[in-house]
């Protein structure tokens, strides 16, 4: 035999089986764009800010310099040693701004011609650059603002002031400004009240945090005039924030992605494995007319490999297809601009993936090329004498009609196959079981860190920031009422508080009301102060979620997160010291949350106990818990009306694209992975008609209806199936059990038992289906073809 007798077997064999090589083609193209989606969003999720940083350009020192420094004097510094690129000067302002009534603490405004430069690439995400005075374009990370292009704004106070309008929303990696204008629009800030500055930006050769940043910055302040430099921000502040806000959510991400990864591998083995075991027969033929066990080998290994070749191929543009919005989706969430599927997944994907399907072919066809001819037709022909006819009788006796018990007897026949197909189902079942906890994982961290679920409506004291002064709002929280006039700082902090609280129990819905205080202190072993929230009055239902320990019960003890516990080398029950000022008091850790603000670095306790280190705070906040069935927004509106515009009623509402893109993540792979197992399922039912569809013309000629002969089909794969996702459940717990605190535990983290149980009873029951209806929707076409087929043509088929 030639080698184009061998191109012809193979073309022949994929002409002949061209619902097989669709089946293959598919689940290859399927799985190769799942693990693409799955690898870029892990490779992205490792270290975005770091990813970003690089791709931007980002700014290693965004200086603040005094206007008197000439621009001669500037240019110089991009040539200190040490410097590899700079930008500007650009001209810089200050100034609050006013929309809707409410006014925005100072917003730094950088008057920029373009986009592009050697230090600080900004990202436009949406409408255009600005190109004209009266034109601004925002940064899309968290700036208090929160507009849309179209929207309009204010900028600064009397005859002055400005009119912008909003016509870009643009990501720097760095926050090296709240907004961007022409260079032409600063003077006319600077008229309405704005600060005068100049801004430069650096990138260093060595800008490693620590004494390498100072040194940097304290050359840079060395060639300038005494004083020049107004101030300086490493590039550290912006990591340091984005690495706290990702970091809960990044061990869940790669704990679904590397399962996708590993499902889809061993899916596209399933699938092809049992493609090429159901074509021992033609293997026979092929060796009966002279094809040697090597030719053989390679004529259906190639039958696979080029269907496999077209899947990868267009896989890898599907998956780059799929992967975009949900790139673009999470790096709005990270806020570091753009995201890409690197160059190196979609090279080393589909070449793995190939090969995989080719061993996963090849080793199948060289067992069968040492068959003899006639053991070789024998076995791809029909099942080995015997087999499954004790299972027929057994099924016979139950009380169901008889397609259907012919349907269930079926699959022992063919226990080889009935394998393949049960682990094909088994994964996707695990993979749906994996990400609906997953998800509820997922949402139940986002309670956690935001309290929303507890405490859905918060007030802020008068004067806490909403005037344009140095405090802000907390991230995350929606306004209500925006009227804020700078005289509420007037308002007498006792008056305030019997308003606010008079207000709140009067209002239907109520059911928790507590005063919150944050102050800072210091702690031996720490280097910085870090905040300490105390709260006036029973608070543990504030939505602290406990890793171990319990909730403070009096004076003299707090609760600590994971990273202050890991950070400072304590534990809980032992006890630390806390001093501010002149102060220093003794207290005790109890347990031990799950909070990440300030990167774990804070502390929680009650109001006296602060009281003892500070005897003179006041609340900044308080907190409402609501009945259930009450609405947070009607409630809100409605309170805000009763105390007046003096004071802001907030809904907490913080931001959940990052949970939303990992959701979107999680349904998409979940889906794409039960998609190939159905398609596995395909493949079983489309070979196992094939096999039997003489058997198939029999039993129509006794009287079998094209109904009852769908169900027959069905009930092929529906009992593999409920066996599939009855074993599915407790893997995919299991795996949700394991992988989640493993991989949290590498981030730094330590998760509470209760992001862990999410599984209740009716939702197991539901999913002990899944496998049932992922082998129901991939039995249903052969199924229908089976119900279709005339008699005679079944009668005459071999």
């Amino acid at each position: 035999m030639s080698g184009g007798s061998v191109v012809r077997a193979v073309r022949g064999g994929i002409a002949r089986r061209r619902v097989q090589t669709t089946v293959v083609a598919l689940v290859v193209l399927i799985s190769t764009a799942s693990t693409v989606v799955a690898l870029a969003l892990v490779v992205n999720s490792s270290a975005p800010f770091d990813h970003a940083f690089a791709s931007q350009r980002g700014a290693d020192i965004t200086a603040a310099i005094a206007p008197n420094v000439a621009a001669e004097r500037l240019a110089q510094t991009a040539h200190l040693a040490g410097v590899t690129a700079a930008a500007g000067p650009y001209p810089e302002t200050t100034i609050a701004i006013r929309s809707g009534g409410f006014t925005f603490g100072p917003q730094t405004m950088v008057g920029r011609a373009a986009l592009g430069g050697p230090v600080d690439d900004l990202v436009l995400e949406d409408g255009h650059w600005a190109t004209k005075p009266g034109q601004i374009v925002l940064a899309t990370a968290d700036n208090g603002i929160g507009f849309s292009p179209g929207s309009t704004m204010t900028a600064g106070t009397g005859p002055h002031r400005q009119k912008l309008i909003v016509v870009g929303l643009a990501n720097s990696i760095t926050g090296t400004a709240s907004g961007w204008v022409v260079p032409a629009e600063i003077p006319r800030l600077r008229a309405a009240g704005g600060s005068s500055d100049t801004q430069m930006l650096y990138r260093f050769a060595h800008a490693a945090i620590g004494a390498q940043l100072q040194t940097d910055v304290a050359r840079l302040t060395a060639v300038l005039p005494r004083g020049a430099l107004a101030g300086s921000m490493s590039y550290y502040t912006a990591k340091v924030e984005q690495d706290g806000n990702i970091s809960p959510f990044v061990p869940f991400l790669l704990a679904f992605g590397i399962l996708g990864i590993v499902m889809s591998v061993l899916i596209v083995a399933n699938v092809v494995g049992g493609a090429v075991v159901s074509g021992y027969r033609r293997i026979g033929v092929l060796k009966s007319i002279g094809f040697t066990p090597l030719q053989v080998a390679a004529a259906y290994a190639a039958q696979v490999a080029v269907p496999a070749l077209v899947g990868c191929l267009a896989g890898v543009a599907v998956g780059n297809l799929l992967a975009a919005p949900l790139l673009r989706q999470n790096a709005n969430a990270y806020g570091v601009g753009g995201l890409a599927v690197p160059i190196w997944v979609d090279v080393v994907v589909p070449a793995a993936i190939c090969a995989l399907a080719a061993i996963a072919a090849l080793l199948p066809a060289i067992r069968a090329g040492r068959l003899s001819t006639i053991q070789a037709i024998a076995t791809g022909r029909a099942p080995r004498s015997g087999r499954g006819y004790t299972a027929h009788r057994l099924f016979g006796r139950l009380p169901l009609p008889r397609p259907i018990t012919i349907g269930l007897a079926a699959p022992f026949a063919r226990p080889s196959r009935t394998f393949l197909t049960l682990a094909a189902v088994l994964l996707g079942a695990t993979a749906v079981t994996f990400a609906v906890g997953l998800t509820s994982s997922l949402t139940r961290l986002l309670n956690g860190l935001s309290h929303q679920q507890a405490e859905p409506v918060q007030i802020q004291m008068p004067g806490n920031g909403f005037d344009g002064g140095p405090k802000r709002a907390k991230p995350g929280t929606q306004h209500i009422k925006a009227g804020l006039p700078t005289r509420g700082r007037q308002v007498p902090a006792a008056k305030a508080e019997q308003a606010i609280l008079a207000a709140v129990h009067s209002q239907p819905g109520t059911l928790h009301v507590v005063a919150q205080a944050d102050e800072s202190a210091s702690v031996a072993g720490l280097s910085e102060q870090i905040p300490v929230t105390a709260f006036r009055g029973p608070a543990a239902w504030t939505g602290y979620d406990l890793v171990s320990g319990r909730w403070y019960a009096g004076p003299g003890e707090v609760l600590a997160p994971t990273g202050f516990l890991t950070q400072t080398g304590t534990s809980v029950g032992e006890t630390i010291s806390l001093s501010e000022a002149h102060k220093q008091i003794r207290v005790r850790i109890v347990g031990e949350i799950f909070d990440t603000e300030n990167r774990g670095l804070n502390l929680v306790t009650s109001w006296a106990t602060l009281r003892r280190l500070n005897p003179r705070f006041a609340p900044d906040q308080f907190d409402v818990g609501l009945r259930p069935g009450t609405s947070a927004s009607t409630y809100a509106q409605a309170l805000n009306r009763r105390l007046g515009p003096n004071y802001a009623v907030e809904l907490n509402a913080r931001k959940t694209a990052v949970v939303e893109a990992m959701i979107g993540l999680i349904g998409t792979l979940a889906i794409l992975l039960a998609a190939v197992a159905a398609l596995g399922v395909l493949n079983t039912v489309v070979l196992e008609t094939r096999d039997r569809v003489h058997d198939i013309g029999i039993f129509k000629a006794v009287g079998m209806t094209p109904r009852q002969t769908t169900s027959m089909a069905i009930s092929w794969v529906a009992a593999i199936g409920l066996i599939a996702g009855v074993i599915a459940v407790p893997l995919g717990i299991a795996l949700h059990h394991e992988i989640l605190p493993a991989m949290a535990g590498s981030d730094g983290l330590r998760l509470p038992a209760s992001f862990l149980a999410v599984y209740s009873t009716p939702r197991l029951l539901l999913l002990a289906f899944a496998g049932v209806v992922i082998a129901i929707l991939g039995a249903i076409a052969p199924a229908t073809w089976a119900a279709k087929i005339h008699t005679a043509a079944a009668l005459h088929t071999e």
